[in-house]
């Protein structure tokens, strides 16, 4: 019984966690309002950051149209007299990030760095750790990431399509009932992500399930970790939207941090 009791689950968003996106997702983004605005703006990675941080866009399809809302009614244009096209600004995007082909891809997904080996989530598997992956990236690209890049063998994974975007928890409930088989245990679950919205699901689960120990863990993204400055203020933000701890590399998450912050819930 002891060793239920004690038992952790760790459950890994994959943009700036599992892989940097910072020249890809982040690039294709910019690239799209900078398009739909007509060359007129292109956002800095700030304000990427800072509009991220209202927790509410984890979509970058979304994101993408709002900036481009934003600009627009910052030059006088009220929202609802601009034509946008949601599926034009989807299918841009695409055009950048995967390529131009949909079969082949040849975009910027192709030079994403990785943010941990698979010998890191072999070190869980021995420590009887379970893990899964939650994340609005969509299943084919995170598929890409994980079974072509990592070599993962059919990973546990909800993605964009299989459930409402975060900070709604339901992506996150269905990866824990896929790694519990359906026999929910007393695991702490541990959420790791790098953005407010990833937070934000880790506050709702607990508040839609709080018999379990819920338990947020924030990631820095290499794009934040330019200056000690900005790190400072990107962990802030994390903590004050939920996390327990903030990391620079989701490999420092090692199984002995884990029992750690079991322990301390």
């Amino acid at each position: 019984m002891k060793e239920s009791s004690t038992k952790a689950i760790v459950v890994f968003d994959i943009d700036g966690v599992v892989r940097d996106v910072g020249s890809s997702y982040r690039r294709a983004l910019a690239d799209t309002v900078e398009y739909f605005t007509k060359n007129a703006y292109r956002p800095t990675s700030l304000e990427i950051d800072q509009l991220k941080s209202e927790g509410i866009w984890n979509n970058d399809w979304e994101a993408s149209q709002e900036l481009i809302y934003r600009y627009f009614a910052s030059q006088g244009t009220p929202r609802e007299q601009l034509q946008l096209n949601y599926e034009t600004i989807v299918a841009f995007f695409q055009s950048r990030y995967r390529g131009p082909d949909p079969q082949n891809w040849t975009g910027y997904i192709c030079d994403e760095p990785l943010l941990l080996q698979p010998s890191y989530l072999a070190q869980l598997t021995q420590a009887d750790i379970g893990w899964g992956f939650f994340s609005g990236a969509t299943r084919g690209s995170a598929t890409y990431v994980l079974e072509k890049r990592l070599g993962l063998q059919s990973p546990v994974l909800i993605a964009m399509e299989d459930a409402p975007s975060k900070p709604d928890p339901t992506g996150l409930f269905a990866t824990l009932n896929h790694l519990e088989n359906g026999s929910e245990g007393t695991s702490t679950i541990i959420y790791v992500g790098d953005t407010v919205a990833d937070m934000y699901t880790v506050g709702k689960a607990r508040e839609l399930q709080p018999h379990r120990t819920w338990v947020g863990v924030g990631i820095l993204p290499p794009h934040v970790q330019e200056t000690q400055d900005r790190s400072d203020a990107y962990a802030q933000t994390l903590i004050k939207a939920g996390a327990s701890l903030v990391l620079s590399n989701v490999e420092q998450l090692i199984p002995g941090t884990i029992a750690e912050l079991v322990k301390n819930h």
